[in-house]
């Protein structure tokens, strides 16, 4: 996954909270969710737009090691062009949330929405100025694979 999204963006950050030293062995910077309790990917994004260096910030889950060469040129051409607040991956009719490029102004709402104990990310997102982008002909791209048997399962299957 480092390998496919290094090159499409100025810095990786990896948002963990357990296992940090063995996250911090592969190079990026490690930030910790800023609310406690897990939970659960907005509170990852919120961890990242704190830490981000630029005004927008790309997000991956580190289980889908096969993301597109282009995820990050697409999102940011649809967000441009709609001139959105949060650009999403789609495959069909399946958004893909946790694939996202989003701007850091939209930091207090999510600040917001934390707080007030919200942790859905279409919830949140709904609110936003979104922009839904095909990526039809990938579906493979956002495979959740766990374990080293899933990807063997995977590479078996191909």
């Amino acid at each position: 996954m480092l390998e496919r999204l290094a090159p499409q963006v100025d810095e990786v950050v990896i948002n963990a909270n357990q296992n940090q030293a063995a996250y911090a062995r592969l190079g990026p910077r490690i930030v910790s969710d800023r609310i406690g309790g897990f939970a659960g990917p907005l509170a990852g994004l919120q961890a990242g737009l704190a830490a981000a260096a630029y005004p927008l910030v790309a997000t991956v889950p580190c289980d889908s090691p096969f993301l597109p060469g282009d995820l990050v040129a697409r999102l940011r051409d649809a967000l441009e062009r709609e001139r959105a607040d949060l650009a999403v991956a789609r495959t069909g009719d399946q958004p893909h949330p946790v694939f996202c490029l989003v701007r850091t102004s939209v930091a207090p709402s999510l600040d917001a929405f934390l707080a007030g104990g919200g942790r859905k990310i279409d919830a949140w997102y709904a609110a936003l100025a979104v922009v839904e982008v095909p990526f039809d002909d990938e579906a493979e791209a956002f495979s959740n694979i766990n374990t080293r048997d899933e990807l063997a399962d995977y590479d078996a299957a191909r």
